[in-house]
């Protein structure tokens, strides 16, 4: 009986080992792409796993390349995530400075315990799913359906460029689809114009009243933070003249919020220019010194973190403070260790000081860190404890509305200009944890801004005149200018409120950091992360 010879098929010198394990790493960035928690980049990631697809026959190459692809694959997870690139993270010295409290609740920060739950539920399910099906095939053919989606929209704005209307040239920026190439070119015509944009300070030719003006700049405060904490409707802003509710801030830093506020009589600058030489005619304080006002500056703060007070005093064409609060007691310790004190006591001491001098008129910049992220309040054994947002902020709005009703006892002329730096992004969205600031989003630069005229002519109604146009600082200085110029007021004559808010300067939602920029477009808002990098729809907050 013959032996049935079963034929032997010969294995191919090459075969397709699969990803293996790496099918958990892209499946997880698919899912985090999906909910909005990643800006999955299509092009890198297929580049990556077709390194890893390719056949490798000897063993030590395979280690090799699995050694090597750890470290790109963590390098590519963080390029794909919403966290700044990490030269900006170098460039932030000041972060060693962070007491060890704050850098514990940053970290706290990142932890999002539903997103942990949800990922360990992924994992599970691709340790059991991956013993029958081979995933290889649906996380490659997930990233080639991403990838096709990417270049039909690229497609979408050149089929639209090629059949150009008749509308005017602004009209066709406003209309066009919002992809990379048509925001650059709102950037670029956003800057270009606001170049060209100037408050002029005339010398008063009808003896103009002498007044003193009290530029207040707060950190850390936002509708969204007022909101969030339910004090929107605060006595503070309820007793304000003006109040203006769609004021950006055009920054989430402090430095570079207070030399914007500062140049407030230019268009709005790119963020690299505020660093350079300003032109003359831009710097507020500047403008005020040559009407008479006598500049200076106070804190509650030492101001010596990243060299805030240096900074804004070369910048901001500022003196030194005339007056120290080193003397009084802290109420609160920075995040960086240092003290805070109570800005009733703060500004007490400065107009005591005010009241001595014999300066006709002062300009007085003022900056509170008292709502600061991370700021920790004392305890009766001399240590300290976190510290919550509302009951600062609610100190901080009794603390000026009671300075604001000293002010109003003393007889003198003083406007008052509430102008907060930034929010202090409590709620943090898919992009950003709770405190972080790198991204300008809207949620952090719409802040409120109010203006408090006192013994000069209050509004008619008793609630405050609302300026419901897009602005920024060119309106404040605008308003400055106005109130300088006014005519002498009569007995019991008010203000003409009218000449004084009518077309004031709007200045469209730009807003940018070191590297980033957030504008809104049509109504939405888009972000670029990087330079010269994509823009993307800012995505939606958590619910």
């Amino acid at each position: 009986m013959s032996r049935l010879e079963i034929p032997v098929i010969a294995q191919p010198a090459w075969s397709w080992p699969g990803l293996g394990l790496w099918n958990l790493y892209f499946l997880i960035k698919l899912l985090l792409f999906w909910g909005g928690y990643l800006n999955l980049q299509i092009l890198p990631n297929l580049v990556f796993a077709a390194v890893l697809l390719v056949p490798l026959r000897n063993r030590h190459a395979s280690l090799l390349r699995w050694l090597i692809a750890v470290p790109l694959g963590v390098a590519l997870f963080y390029q794909d995530s919403w966290l700044p690139p990490f030269s900006r993270l170098l460039d932030q010295p000041g972060v060693l400075n962070f007491t060890g409290e704050y850098l514990l609740e940053l970290a706290g920060r990142f932890i999002d315990w539903n997103l942990c739950g949800l990922l360990l539920i992924v994992v599970v399910a691709y340790l059991f799913v991956s013993q029958w099906l081979r995933l290889t095939t649906l996380t490659l053919g997930w990233l080639a359906l991403l990838g096709s989606a990417n270049l039909l929209a690229l497609q979408a704005p050149a089929q639209q460029a090629a059949n150009p209307g008749t509308a005017s040239a602004s009209a066709v920026v406003n209309n066009a689809e919002p992809d990379s190439a048509t925001l650059d070119d709102y950037l670029q015509k956003f800057y270009d114009t606001e170049a060209g944009r100037r408050v002029e300070f005339k010398p008063s030719t009808s003896a103009a009243q002498p007044f003193d003006l009290l530029l207040i700049n707060i950190c850390s405060m936002a509708w969204d933070d007022l909101d969030s904490v339910g004090l929107r409707d605060n006595p503070l802003l309820q007793q304000m003249d003006v109040v203006f509710d769609n004021f950006n801030s055009a920054t989430a830093y402090s430095g570079p919020a207070a030399i914007r506020l500062l140049r407030a009589s230019c268009g709005q600058q790119p963020h690299h220019k505020l660093y350079g030489v300003a032109p003359e005619q831009c710097l507020l304080m500047d403008d005020l010194r040559k009407l008479g006002f006598a500049s200076e500056v106070m804190l509650n703060h030492t101001g010596q973190f990243e060299g805030f007070l240096d900074e804004v005093r070369s910048q901001g064409a500022l003196p030194n403070p005339a007056v120290s609060a080193s003397n009084l007691s802290r109420a609160l310790v920075g995040f960086d260790g240092s003290p805070i004190w109570r800005d009733r006591e703060v500004l007490d001491k400065w107009w005591q000081h005010r009241e001595n001098n014999q300066d006709p008129r002062v300009a007085l910049f003022y900056n509170t860190t008292t709502l600061h992220d991370g700021n920790r309040a004392l305890t009766a054994d001399g240590g300290t404890k976190s510290a919550e947002y509302k009951p600062r902020a609610q100190a901080l709005i009794d603390d000026l509305t009671a300075f604001i009703k000293k002010l109003e006892r003393s007889g003198r002329r003083v406007a008052v200009v509430i102008v907060p730096e930034h929010g202090a992004a409590l709620h943090g969205d898919r992009m950003q944890i709770p405190g972080m600031r790198e991204i300008p989003s809207p949620s952090i630069t719409h802040v409120p801004v109010g203006i408090k005229l006192i013994g000069m002519g209050s509004a008619a109604n008793s609630a405050p005149l609302h300026v419901s146009a897009p602005t920024s600082y060119l309106a404040l200085s605008e308003i400055i200018a106005r109130l300088y110029a006014a005519g002498p007021q009569a007995e019991g004559q008010g203000l003409d409120w009218q000449a004084l808010l009518s077309d004031l300067p709007q200045t469209p939602a730009v807003s940018e950091n070191s590297g980033t920029v957030v504008l809104d477009y049509a109504g939405k808002p888009y972000v670029r992360i990087k330079e010269k990098g994509a823009w993307l729809p800012y995505p939606q907050r958590f619910k």
